[in-house]
């Protein structure tokens, strides 16, 4: 497979974002069945797919890197996508709900000093708002008829109203804790982003491209919706059946099958994570035995 990959130009080139996505990115491709081994400061890590060659690239150059080619597919964020201006020279595939600590779309917020005597977007008017995401800010004060100074941050955004430097910031957050740590007051949500699958055009033209493109998409989608899930696995009488089943809040219908005793039948089902720990004590008290809860690793 990878001699005709390589013969026939349908190497898939993917990008995946170096940085704080990293680590979650590289576990959630494990999960979806793709072992990555990175070497010590090398950009490119192996791959258990002779179909694809991965890249290890900043989120704001992914989108550049798609649109022109450089890469066939990637993963990188709404925000960048928008920020870097390549919205129309890219295709969205698909958006997958996971950040750096969690499964939820990162926020954009607009922050300020806590003491300070700003509430709202339009009390900035004249200030100074420091931020990574220079060009969705300045669209975002014009849009709002607010006239303000938008000035590049290179990091340590939060820092910035601290030490004077700045009288706001839009910043990107996930839970909100770094900016209240650093004595900011969040007075406007901006944006919600979340993580996207895109793909250069010309990339989706090629059969074997487009086929490993909708192979990832699925197990990747797969892997992030296993997650929260598990199956449990029980014997039940089968006087006990209907009572038991009521009790089941499956995604799909319990798979029932009769064991070697007659009077006993395995239950197995699908569940949210969430709910096993009072689910299980309720099964026990309608007469289940022998109650097995696993881990998921994908739900197509």
């Amino acid at each position: 497979m990878a001699a005709d990959a390589n013969n026939n130009g349908s190497l898939l080139k993917f990008g995946l974002p170096k940085g704080s996505l990293q680590d979650s990115t590289i576990s959630l491709l494990e999960r979806a069945g793709w072992k990555l081994r990175q070497h010590h400061r090398n950009y490119f890590p192996d791959v258990n797919d002779s179909e694809m060659k991965c890249s290890l690239c900043r989120v704001q150059e992914i989108p550049r890197y798609i649109a022109d080619g450089t890469l066939d597919l990637g993963l990188t964020g709404k925000d960048w996508i928008h920020e870097t201006g390549h919205d129309k020279d890219v295709v969205v595939v698909s958006d997958l709900v996971y950040s750096k600590v969690s499964n939820r779309p990162a926020r954009w917020v607009l922050a300020v000093a806590g003491d300070s005597p700003y509430k709202r977007p339009e009390d900035l008017a004249g200030k100074k708002v420091s931020t990574e995401l220079m060009n969705f800010t300045k669209e975002y004060f014009e849009d709002a008829n607010i006239p303000v100074q938008v000035e590049y941050s290179w990091g340590a955004t939060e820092a910035k109203v601290v030490e004077g430097l700045a009288d706001a910031i839009v910043e990107v957050t996930e839970t909100g804790t770094t900016i209240k740590a650093h004595g900011l007051r969040i007075i406007a949500e901006l944006m919600q982003s979340n993580t996207q699958l895109i793909a250069n055009r010309e990339a989706l033209k090629d059969p074997a491209k487009l086929k490993k493109i909708q192979q990832i998409d699925m197990l990747l989608h797969g892997a992030l919706d296993a997650e929260s899930m598990v199956g449990l696995k029980m014997n039940v009488p089968e006087d006990r059946i209907p009572s038991i089943l009521d009790e089941l809040p499956a995604i799909t219908a319990p798979t029932v099958a009769n064991l070697w005793n007659k009077d006993w039948v395995s239950v197995e089902i699908i569940v949210n994570q969430s709910v096993v720990r009072d689910l299980i004590p309720k099964l026990v008290e309608l007469g289940a035995k022998g109650i097995i809860e696993y881990p998921l690793n994908k739900i197509i």
